[in-house]
């Protein structure tokens, strides 16, 4: 495992001192930088390639949900908080884990080998499967689906779960919104908005902030439109 840059954001300083005492013991482990509010935060984003972010809720300005909106490219994000109604919230961002202030080293390293085996599967598995595959395998309501690139059409968080839309069938696996994103290639499969990814070869039209898969219509986040259209040599 190559070196893991991470940076620590909130805005308590002892709490920022515990995660870089436990980042301490998992030596793959480096800290870019540790910050006390998210603006400081984004501009480290901008200016160093960052894998984890360890990302507080409760800060002034800007709290880590709606900061975490902001990101177009997110890194694999583990929120440290003292507030447990935000879990939902979170998960439906992506967030590999939610740790509860206070949280021990033994649960703070499961949230990280979570984070260090999403960060594998997308280094070594993503341009394999461009490469080789036209297909993917999902689990949904008991039984494993075989979908063509081809088929499908749209996927949209939902919670815990992702819908899934084809032309024959409506899938409701129970994975996260991002484990799902990271199988598809990157060539093909578009994300429009923080809940949505299309199919590129599946529009119908565009119109205003709303992107036409045959009677579906899917909303574009003003955070991605501008590579949406980019990607599309518009």
């Amino acid at each position: 495992m190559p070196q893991i840059n991470c940076l620590i954001v909130d805005d308590e300083p002892i709490a920022r001192e515990i995660i870089k005492a436990y980042c301490s013991h998992l030596p793959m482990l480096h800290i870019v930088a540790s910050v006390g509010n998210a603006l400081e935060a984004k501009t480290i984003l901008q200016t160093q390639k960052v894998d984890i972010l360890f990302l507080d809720i409760n800060m002034p300005v800007l709290n880590g949900i709606a900061f975490l909106k902001t990101l177009k490219n997110q890194p694999q994000v583990i929120f440290t908080t003292a507030y447990k109604e935000y879990a939902v919230d979170a998960f439906d961002l992506a967030a590999i884990d939610y740790l509860l202030k206070p949280f021990s080293l033994e649960r703070f390293i499961v949230a990280v080998d979570k984070a260090l085996e999403r960060l594998n599967v997308a280094e070594q598995g993503i341009t394999e499967n461009e490469k080789t595959e036209d297909y993917l395998f999902l689990k949904a309501d008991g039984k494993i689906y075989k979908i063509m690139h081809d088929e499908l059409l749209f996927a949209e968080a939902q919670g815990n779960y992702i819908k899934i839309i084809t032309p024959q069938n409506t899938l409701l696996p129970s994975m996260t919104f991002s484990s799902f994103e990271e199988l598809l290639p990157k060539s093909l499969f578009l994300r429009v908005h923080r809940s949505f990814i299309i199919n590129k070869a599946k529009i119908t039209h565009i119109e205003g902030n709303r992107v036409f898969i045959q009677n579906h219509e899917i909303p574009i986040g003003s955070s991605y439109r501008d590579d949406f259209l980019k990607s599309l040599g518009i």
